[in-house]
């Protein structure tokens, strides 16, 4: 993973994503590791993971619900209530204290929801009544079928862009420097993009134009309610997962990156599947001309070289990022990587989460 360090030095330049400026251009990837409190609030422990991490450019949350019916796994955080809110304003007190910079990942789950894992009742909600096929693992860690969501109503469409909007406030009253779109992965975005999971017959559904609407909507409200600058977004043309149509992802992806070309957003974040048919960072390049961070199962080299030749201005890294907390300084001095515990992703509280050491050389 660290490789030569001489290789990787242009990891190490400063750079901007609309208007966040990182000191480097090593983004942590957004990762679930259900820790969040009673009321889904961000716990005294969360503050000192991502304090620890804060070497990175720039900090991605893991996935954070705006309202309550984008819950949809086991003890993820929100950012809707007014607790949640106090709490996310200590974990970027405690990051911009290092330096760091940090953005939340809005995730609405959609139709991916296991009710028994929301501790409280609340309607699921999605583009069409079509459950999700995958299994997702419980309040014990054992996978169970999904609900099946409620089509959403035109009021439910109003409402939940107006729920996106104001959870993006919500992060800038917290003091964090801005917002990154879950498109992916299949969650409530991914479903109304996706054939599979969008059935509507209305301006909603039917062309790629068409359901290229209500993402494209969404990000339109939160980029006129915090600066187009300061939202992001993330997306995985060609990612099956949670049930995705996966047999022409340009013709689904490239309609909503048109759609947004002229909000001036910060960055697209794209899960690049690595596809024999297509070249992803080509493709985005091709419909939108904003900055892109590129991630998937890069070491710091090949990170490196692709921004050296232009297709990406950053690189994330997701699972390097638990087991060391130092990762930048790692890379930079060509150091040995940790390995994570991965029965303690999802468990454990501080265990396997806040007590992976710093590098000793």
């Amino acid at each position: 993973m660290p490789g030569d360090p001489g290789l990787t030095d242009i990891l190490f330049t400063p750079v901007a994503l609309g208007a966040i400026s990182l000191a480097n251009r090593i983004v942590m990837s957004p990762m679930t590791r259900d820790r969040a409190g009673p009321g889904d609030v961000p716990t005294p422990a969360m503050v000192e993971y991502y304090r620890q991490r804060a070497g990175a450019g720039l900090i991605v949350t893991e996935g954070t619900q705006p309202n309550p019916a984008g819950k949809g796994y086991w003890r993820t955080p929100g950012i809707h209530s007014d607790a949640q809110v106090e709490g996310w304003a200590r974990v970027a007190e405690a990051v911009h204290a290092e330096g760091g910079k940090i953005v939340v990942q809005l995730m609405h789950c959609g139709r991916v929801v296991v009710s028994a894992n929301r501790g409280f009742e609340a309607e699921v909600l999605a583009p069409s009544a079509l459950p999700c096929p995958d299994n997702v693992p419980g309040p014990d860690g054992v996978p169970a079928a999904c609900a099946t969501p409620r089509a959403m109503t035109a009021d439910d469409i109003a409402a939940t862009v107006a729920d996106y909007a104001q959870a993006a406030r919500n992060a800038r009253v917290a003091g964090l420097d801005g917002v990154e779109l879950h498109c992916a992965s299949g969650y409530l975005i991914n479903q109304f993009l996706n054939s599979a999971s969008n059935a509507r017959e209305d301006e909603y559904g039917g062309s790629a134009e068409n359901r290229a609407r209500y993402p494209a909507m969404v990000l339109a409200a939160m980029a006129e309610a915090i600066g187009g600058d300061r939202v992001g977004f993330r997306f995985s043309p060609g990612n099956p997962y949670n049930g995705m149509d996966v047999s022409d992802p340009a013709a689904t992806f490239v309609p909503v990156l048109r759609a947004v070309e002229g909000l001036g957003l910060a960055y697209a974040h794209v899960l690049d599947m690595q596809l024999a048919d297509l070249d992803t960072l080509a493709m985005v390049r091709g419909a939108w001309s904003g900055p892109i961070v590129v991630n998937n199962m890069l070491d710091a080299a090949k990170g490196a070289a692709l921004v050296e030749a232009g297709r990406a201005e950053a690189v994330s890294f997701a699972r390097a990022f638990i087991a060391n907390p130092d990762l930048v300084a790692r890379i930079r001095a060509g150091a040995p990587l940790a390995k994570p515990n991965y029965t303690l992703l999802y468990t454990g509280e501080e265990k396997g989460y806040t007590d992976y050491p710093a590098w000793a050389g």
